[in-house]
């Protein structure tokens, strides 16, 4: 049985040295494996809506549980998309159309990966990311560094030698994720290949979406507040990722 969440390891400063970098690329795997057969696998198309660092649940060998699904539309195999007046989620992780729109497809599952993908890398949050120079998002962090040629600026500080190459493919893969319009988006078939074929070649990430540091406290009529916005926490309700 799981034992800790994925936020709580990774924002605690003792427990945050024991995800050396293969162990966060196995989580980031594992959680794309369990998305790509809620998304394509199971007898229903399964769209989570709140998929976050505090539904990752972790056993003792670090490997990843998508857990609460007391959010998740079902779709039929049949339906790419749908729309819902009631946008529920957490901010910081829900994709724009959805959080303008109330469109619930595959993809604002795959923009909620991206921003999970980025924070694993980073071992920082992206609501309340703060940066001393410009009011941006983690995710708008990732992108300018990305820019710039100095994505790794972006990796945890606290991990030692890795991969560089495999963790700036991995930002590369998030920035993929988290793309403004859903058809730029990858589909979790595509994230999982990108994954575990690095001789993959992966097309260049157009500008995310993401949100300066400002609280946005309505959405197109539709106010978002503590009573149908997720709380940061966690249930016993469990998937097995991979």
């Amino acid at each position: 049985m799981p034992n800790n969440s994925l936020v709580f390891v990774l924002f605690d400063s003792e427990r945050k040295s024991v995800l050396d970098w293969r162990k966060r690329f196995n989580i980031i795997d594992g959680i794309a494996q369990g998305l790509l057969y809620l998304h394509k696998y199971s007898r229903l198309r399964v769209i989570h809506r709140d998929l976050k660092a505090s539904n990752i649940l972790l056993d003792d060998d670090m490997n990843p549980k998508i857990s609460d699904f007391s959010m998740a539309r079902i779709l039929c195999l049949s339906e790419s998309e749908a729309n819902t007046k009631r946008v529920v989620g957490t901010y910081g992780y829900m994709a724009p159309e959805y959080a303008m729109h109330g469109v619930v497809s595959t993809k604002i599952d795959v923009f909620s990966l991206g921003v999970l993908l980025l924070e694993i890398v980073s071992g920082r949050k992206n609501n309340g990311f703060y940066h001393p120079e410009e009011p941006i998002t983690l995710i708008g962090y990732a992108w300018q560094l990305w820019k710039e040629g100095q994505g790794l600026q972006l990796l945890d500080q606290t991990l030692g030698d890795c991969n560089t190459h495999n963790v700036l493919r991995c930002i590369h893969i998030g920035l993929l994720c988290v793309q403004d319009q859903p058809t730029d988006r990858p589909t979790m078939s595509d994230v999982v290949a990108m994954l575990s074929n690095e001789t993959l070649e992966l097309p260049d990430p157009k500008q995310p979406a993401f949100f300066a540091s400002a609280v946005v406290e309505e959405i197109d009529g539709l106010e978002l507040n503590d009573q149908n916005c997720s709380r940061n926490t966690v249930t016993i309700t469990v998937m097995q990722a991979r």
